[in-house]
């Protein structure tokens, strides 16, 4: 388990270290070591520990002369693919670089962990390895949605790590996605919202009743702010900082809207380059172009970090480059150096009492609008 002292173990000479898999994206070793570099100048303090074939990493370190010293190689003969099966990966994994990089979060030699492998394994591994925090039933996996909050965005969960979700686990992802806000965001007090397919109290599942009750009654003591049902509609919005829900929808939620933003990104080249006044128009919008994409770039928001677990794991896109594994590798930066397992585990078991304190009836289900 996690504790204090692995996280002074993990900064130690005033360095946070992060384990990175070196292996597991699709992109291969270069784009996480071309990664590491963008990271090596803006985070001065940070030191990495890369798993992966030595010899192939030894000489991709060769070129990059910024991480000289920064970087302590870790051997792993084997590679976790996209197409192992968690199940498979859970009985013979050991040896792999994902299991090794997991493996240095769970021995108190970093204070997270990144990979861009396969997801489904990596989780297998991460539980298998850091086990649940305690009173948690089902970890979730959050991610960042742009929006339109001054921070740039919100924070989403479940994403994917189970497609089911009782009442007690969306509390327990609400208390999760709050301190998640609190230390990746710098939110103070989060607003948090329970994903429904309407704001009207009488609309949606008998789960979501119950957990409705459940998040309102913790709300003070997890130190955050419920308000209320919210819509699909609501969340790239300002109403809300983190938004709540089962890891099918929320899943779906994310591909669609990664494919719609794919879409209209193909829709606008297509349009500014339909002729030459077209052309003419996207040069004199070249500098607004170049603002919306950055504002919108899902490689700056790229990070699904695994909430409920013994220690801090952040997945990376598979299709990731520099830049993307750069934000990932800043992101479990920023959650080591914020003490962020200890603040989790903390808020887990506040909201886990206040969800017993609550009365026991959540009132009557509404209807499946």
């Amino acid at each position: 388990m996690t504790t204090g002292q692995d996280t002074e173990r993990a900064e130690n000479g005033g360095r946070t270290v992060i384990s990175v898999d070196a292996m597991g994206g699709d992109r291969g070793p270069a784009a996480v070591v071309a990664g590491l570099m963008i990271c090596a100048e803006r985070l001065p303090d940070a030191q990495f520990l890369l798993h992966g074939n030595e010899s192939e990493l030894k000489r991709l370190l060769a070129r990059q002369p910024t991480l000289a010293g920064r970087v302590e190689l870790r051997h792993a003969d084997r590679v976790v693919t996209m197409h192992d099966k968690p199940s498979q990966i859970m009985r013979s994994g050991n040896g792999t670089s994902m299991w090794s990089t997991i493996d240095s979060v769970k021995n108190g030699e970093a204070g997270a962990a990144v990979s861009c492998g396969n997801t489904g394994a990596l989780m297998a591994v991460s539980m298998l390895r850091l086990r649940k925090l305690p009173g948690v039933n089902r970890p979730a996996i959050a991610c960042y949605w742009p929006s339109r909050n001054p921070s740039g965005f919100n924070v989403m969960l479940d994403v994917g790590a189970d497609i089911k979700a009782e009442a007690a686990d969306l509390l327990q992802y609400a208390a999760m996605g709050a301190s998640y806000a609190k230390n990746g965001m710098q939110t103070a007090r989060p607003r948090v919202g329970l994903l429904n397919v309407g704001t009207e109290e009488h609309k949606g599942r008998a789960e979501l009743h119950e957990a409705h009750h459940l998040l309102g009654a913790a709300a003070e003591v997890s130190g955050y702010d419920f308000v209320g049902f919210v819509e699909g509609g609501d969340i790239p919005s300002d109403r809300v900082d983190v938004i709540v829900t089962d890891g099918f929808t929320g899943n779906i939620a994310l591909k669609t809207g990664e494919g719609t933003a794919k879409l209209i990104s193909d829709f606008m080249k297509e349009a500014f380059n339909a002729g030459w006044m077209s052309r003419f128009a996207a040069l004199i919008a070249m500098n607004s172009l170049k603002r919306l994409a950055r504002r919108i770039d899902p490689r700056l928001a790229n990070g699904g970090v695994f909430l409920g677990l013994n220690g801090t794991v952040v997945k990376s896109h598979g299709s990731s480059d520099a830049t993307g594994v750069a934000a990932a590798v800043e992101l479990a930066h920023r959650l080591a150096k914020a003490g962020f397992t200890q603040s989790l585990a903390a808020r887990v078991a506040s909201a886990e009492r206040a969800g017993q304190d609550a009365p026991a009836s959540a009132g009557e289900a509404g209807s499946e609008e």
